[in-house]
C-alpha cells in the first residue's frame, strides 16, 4: 500500500502531510492574534466566513518562529473536528510513498519534534519528515482561550 503526500518546506527541512488530510492551500494573509493562546497559535483568519485558527508549524516543532511574508502559504487541514491552518515556507509537490519506504522515527530521548512525526521516507535523495497532524493540536479548544 502507498500514501500520497503533499511536501513542503520549513527552512531546509522537507515535510509531508497525507494528501487526504489537506482541504486547501492558500496564500498567506495576516492572522488576527488571540489572547491567552499557546505561542505557536498565530491567531485566526477568515476563510469564506469560517474562523480558521492558524498555527506556526516552525514554532510548534521547536524550530524557531516564522516571520511570515507574502511568500509563505497556509495549508488548511482538518485536525480533529476543526479546520486549522498551518504556516509553511513553500509547498513543493505531491509524492507517493510506499509503506515499505517509510521508516519509523528513531528514538531520540526527549526530542520535541519527533513526537509530532508519523515517520520518515527518502524520495529522490530527500529525507521527508511525515507529520502526524493529530499530535500537533493542544487538547484545549481555542474557544476556551478567548
Amino acid at each position: 500500500m502507498s500514501r500520497q503526500l503533499i511536501t513542503f518546506q520549513l527552512g531546509d527541512q522537507v515535510l509531508g502531510i497525507d494528501i487526504m488530510e489537506i482541504r486547501e492551500i492558500r496564500a498567506w494573509s495576516p492572522a488576527t492574534p488571540l489572547p491567552n493562546v499557546p505561542a505557536h497559535v498565530r491567531g485566526v483568519v477568515n476563510l469564506r466566513g469560517v474562523v480558521l485558527p492558524v498555527l506556526d508549524l516552525r514554532s510548534r516543532l521547536g524550530w524557531g518562529v516564522t516571520d511570515p511574508s507574502a511568500r509563505h502559504v497556509i495549508i488548511v487541514v482538518r485536525m480533529g473536528e476543526q479546520l486549522q491552518g498551518i504556516i509553511v515556507d513553500a509547498v513543493n509537490d505531491i509524492v507517493t510513498v510506499s509503506t515499505e519506504d517509510m521508516q519509523p522515527v528513531p528514538e531520540m530521548g526527549v526530542a520535541e519534534a519527533s513526537r509530532f512525526l508519523d515517520g520518515m521516507a527518502t524520495i529522490d535523495q530527500r529525507m521527508i519528515l511525515i507529520l502526524a497532524l493529530d499530535r500537533l493540536v493542544e487538547q484545549v479548544p481555542l474557544s476556551d482561550a478567548a
